[in-house]
Order: C-alpha cells, then structure tokens, then sequence
C-alpha cells in the first residue's frame, strides 16, 4: 500500500478535528487580529473621548481669558480691541505648552525613565548663573542688560550649547552612558546653583529683591517681542520631533531592541536631546525656569493616553499642558486676582504629583 493511501482523505481531516476535540475551523474566515497603538475599539473611544473634553476646556479657558472682565459687549469691535490685547497671553502658554510637553516626553523616552525631566541637564541653573552674574556685576541695571532679541538668542544659545556639549562628551566618548550623563548634568547644575547662591549673597537686598522675581516663571512677564523668532524655531523643531515619532517608539525599546532593529541608537538619542535642548531653551529664556510642569502634564499624558504611540502621546501632552496653564492663569487672574502665582501654584501642584508617584512606585 502506498503512503498517500494511508493518509487521511481532506474530507476526514474536519471530522478527525472535531473528533480530537478541537472545532473546525470555518473556510475563509481567518481569526482577526489587530496591533497598533489602541489595542481595541474601546481604548480608541476612550482617548477621543479625553482629546475632546480637553479640547472643550481648552476652548473654553481661552474665552474666557480673552473675554472676562471685557466691558464691550461681545463680538463689537471694542470687544475684539480689548482681547487682541490678551492674545498674546494665550500664545505665550501655547508656545510654553508645546515646548514643555514635547521636551519632556521625548526627553523621558531617551532616558527611558519617566520621572527625570530635561531640568536635571541644568537648564535652569545656567539660568539662574546666567541671571544672577548680570546683577552681580552690573547691579539692578544688569537685569535691564539681558532684555532684548539679542540677549534672548545669546541665553538661549548658551544653554543649547552647554547641552549640546555635554552629550557629544558623554555619549559620543569612551563614557558613552546616559545615566553618567543624567549624574554629570546634575552635579554641574548642583555646582551652578551654588555658584549662584554666592553670588546673590554678595547682593543688596534691593538687588537680590529684582533678582528673585526672574527665578519663577511667569507668564504674564513673557517679552511678547520674542514671540515672532520663538514660535518659527518651536513650530520646526515640534515638527522634527512629530515626523521622528516611530523612531521614538523605537527607542522606547531600549537600546539593544533599538539597534537589532536597524536603529542607531546613539545618533538618535543625540539628536532627540538636541531637539529637546533648543524647545527647552526657548521657554526658559522666554518665561523663566518651570521645573516640574513637564513632569505633570507627561505624566497625566501617560495615564490619560495608555499608548506607546509618540503620535498620540505628543499632541494630549500639550493640550493638557495648555489647559493646565490656561486654566491656573484664569482662576488666579479673575478670581483671587493674584497672576503671577500662576507658575507656583503649577510647580506646587507637580510637585505634589511628582511625590505621589515617587511613593507609589517606590523608586526611580
């Protein structure tokens, strides 16, 4: 007898199937599967469900800063007069928003940790040396010495550059480690800030008063002049960041994933922290030091989203930051008439956040 005689005929194979206890399966119909950044249809509803409450707010802040208090009646010409005057508040939050969400999420995918924020580099350190050796040296006019486009570009500059040389050093080097790296930025920002402190020590208590209000962020003291070279420079850089997404997702991986996948995963760390050094740059120089804003806005984002996808991740980032910035300037504004507590309250809030999580996770 031949062997093909002894195999089981097509028309016995469902039969033995069924008989083995397994069903057989239907013609035609393969099972369905599904990958991508929503595993299924109800975490997709769930995330425009949230994009759509956050837009709502967002909307609905920016009314409300643009029109609250306005004594003309709405959508006369008085009333567009008045609020083309607050426009530029809710482009400065716009502008801090992307910069701050965008950086953080980014920079915390490089790092791959999610509670260090680029303010461990010592961005805002060098902000305060940089802030504190102009009063030091030149007394309260000093403080006048650092208004301007070009004094904007040459703090901005220097903080890109200090950036950009400590990763070329420690990731390009015989070092190349990011947790050294993470170590290095902390001690020379540990070394700035006590730098800074000496110095402020040596000031007039009239010097130092004029001095402490350019230590926290605000808002409402943004140079608007710097808006029309800020947002061009933000707008390209978020758009590197966007167009570079699923490589992001990729470095998420990790570092050897990254690489027997085909990805350089030094050249793309350099180059996210480079992207994340000018967006960083930009709203410190523009606003002054918010430590742990990115931190708040990249962790609800985590929470909110539940996706790996950089794309999903980036714009909820900032539409959360925006509402947050929006909805703290609005409520300190027009109720307890208190603006420029704006930023500490938000510091105080992600920092208590920041606390939350530490001791939930139990480590870093």
């Amino acid at each position: 007898m031949s062997l093909l005689s002894r195999s089981p005929s097509r028309e016995a194979a469902p039969q033995q199937a069924e008989t083995a206890g397994h069903a057989p399966q239907p013609r035609g119909k393969a099972p369905r599967r599904h990958s991508g950044p929503l595993p299924d249809r109800g975490h997709a509803l769930r995330y425009w469900i949230i994009m759509a409450v956050l837009m709502l707010c967002a909307v609905g802040f920016t009314f409300g800063i643009l029109a609250w208090d306005n004594p003309m009646e709405v959508g006369s010409r008085g009333f567009w007069l008045i609020a083309r005057m607050r426009v530029e508040t809710v482009i400065v939050v716009a502008v801090v928003a992307l910069c701050q969400a965008m950086a953080t999420v980014a920079f915390q995918t490089a790092t791959n940790n999610r509670i260090i924020t680029p303010s461990i580099m010592g961005f805002e350190s060098l902000y305060v040396a940089v802030q504190t050796a102009m009063v030091f040296l030149f007394g309260i006019t000093g403080v006048s010495m650092l208004i301007g486009v070009p004094q904007f570009f040459l703090q901005a500059g220097a903080m890109v550059v200090f950036a950009m040389i400590l990763y070329t050093w420690l990731l390009s080097g015989r070092f190349s480690n990011i947790h050294i790296m993470l170590l290095v930025g902390v001690v020379i920002g540990g070394g700035l800030g006590s730098l800074s402190t000496f110095m402020q020590r040596m000031l007039t208590p009239s010097e130092f008063d004029v001095l402490t209000a350019r230590f926290f962020g605000n808002i409402g003291n943004a140079r608007t002049e710097y808006l029309p070279y800020v947002i061009p420079i933000v707008l390209i850089v978020g758009t590197v960041l966007w167009l570079r997404a699923s490589r992001l997702n990729v470095v998420a991986l990790g570092k050897n994933t990254a690489n027997n996948l085909g990805l350089n995963h030094k050249r793309e760390l350099m180059v996210i922290l480079g992207l994340v050094s000018v967006l960083m740059a930009m709203t410190t120089s523009l606003v002054g030091p918010m430590t742990f804003l990115g931190f708040l806005v990249a962790t609800l984002a985590y929470t909110l989203a539940d996706t790996y996808s950089h794309r999903m991740l980036f714009p909820m980032a900032a539409l959360i930051g925006y509402v947050v910035l929006t909805g703290a300037y609005f409520v300190m504004r027009h109720i307890f008439y208190a603006q420029g507590a704006v930023t500490i309250i938000v510091e105080l809030v992600g920092g208590l956040v920041f606390l939350f999580f530490i001791l939930r996770k139990g480590r870093l």
